[in-house]
């Protein structure tokens, strides 16, 4: 994997590997250098290697990947978008891709397997033209540990105020913008927004010209999501674009009821007043108007986010996503490793 230092496919791929190595499953981690994440492996009883995985052109990096792989010897090599996928080496295991998005599948032609981590992706593959018995659907999980909740006064925020809670990068495909404007039609409210990312300054301005900056809390990169969704009375994800809507499930894990703009992700997963509300995208009259509903109704928030957390028990466990991993390595790992042949 090699990714950026933050981001949901990254904090993911922490997730997974160390608990693929809990379920008994053999690893080696290959990924671009960097201290924290290898610091995670590691202490999780990972064997890893880091890489430089460096732009185009980067010769390193494919001849070092190779030499691992032929020492390791593995039945698959699993990559991690579209990076780490150029620099694969080719030979006697199965390489499979993970994709975190609907890529242009140019860096995948070498791929004998392509996973994407909702069903839209992978019908996304099949209608790119991948044989769908080497398509496959497999969703991610989420740490559902809770925590005390947040202090509230340790962000300037009053007790009783209605409190709504944003995470991911800041950039425009977030659509945080929206949730200022969202909130500016909600005069009571306040909003904590937990990430880092080019956009924050223009956020920070937006805020002041909507007269809302008193109101609303930039809280940086944050590692205690439980603390800050427990703090929280409802979860907004005003995301413009958001193929996995995976903060959706981080909510759902915590019990907190959401509403989201209707991106690919999000509509995907949220059964429309059963399990969420969902507004239309770039619709911040539409979300206020959702936000102000689980405000108001205390009942509905608390049947929802119930709702929410049995979608989450039902599919998005640690427990079943590893499951689903494991089942995927036997079936498509080489016959001469001991895979089947369905």
């Amino acid at each position: 994997m090699a990714g950026a230092p933050v981001g949901g496919a990254e904090a993911f791929f922490t997730r997974l590997v160390p608990a693929l190595a809990r379920a008994g499953q053999p690893q080696l981690a290959v990924i671009r250098t960097n201290a924290p994440r290898e610091s995670v492996l590691r202490d999780a009883g990972v064997q890893t290697l880091a890489l430089p995985f460096r732009g185009k052109p980067d010769f390193i990096t494919p001849w070092l990947f190779k030499k691992a792989a032929r020492r390791y010897r593995p039945g698959i090599v699993l990559t991690w978008m579209n990076r780490a996928t150029r620099a694969a080496p080719v030979g006697d295991w199965t390489l499979a891709a993970r994709l975190g998005g609907y890529y242009d599948l140019k860096n995948y032609k070498r791929c004998d397997h392509l996973i994407g981590n909702t069903q839209d992706l992978r019908r996304y593959l099949i209608a790119q033209g991948v044989p769908e018995e080497r398509a496959w659907y497999l969703p991610n999980f989420v740490d559902a540990e809770r925590q005390p909740p947040a202090d509230r006064s340790a962000f300037d925020t009053p007790k009783d105020a209605p409190l709504f809670l944003c995470l991911g990068r800041l950039h425009k495909n977030k659509g945080f913008d929206v949730a200022l404007e969202t909130l500016s039609r909600l005069p009571n409210a306040y909003l904590w927004i937990a990430g880092i990312g080019p956009e924050e300054a223009r956020l920070k301005a937006h805020a002041e010209r909507l007269g809302v900056a008193d109101r609303v809390r930039f809280l940086g990169w944050r590692g205690d999501a439980p603390a800050l969704f427990a703090a929280a009375d409802v979860f907004l994800c005003s995301s413009r674009h958001e193929p996995l809507g995976n903060i959706v499930i981080e909510a759902w894990a915590q019990g907190v009821p959401v509403v989201a703009a209707a991106a690919q992700g999000p509509s995907q997963l949220i059964a429309d007043g059963t399990t969420g509300l969902l507004a239309p995208v770039d619709d911040a009259d539409a979300l206020a108007a959702a936000a102000k509903r689980l405000i108001d109704d205390k009942a509905l928030a608390l049947d929802l986010a119930g709702k929410g957390h049995e979608a989450f028990q039902d599919r998005y466990t640690e427990a079943k996503v590893v499951a689903a991993y494991q089942d995927f390595f036997h079936r498509v790992r080489p016959l001469a490793a001991g895979g089947v042949s369905d």
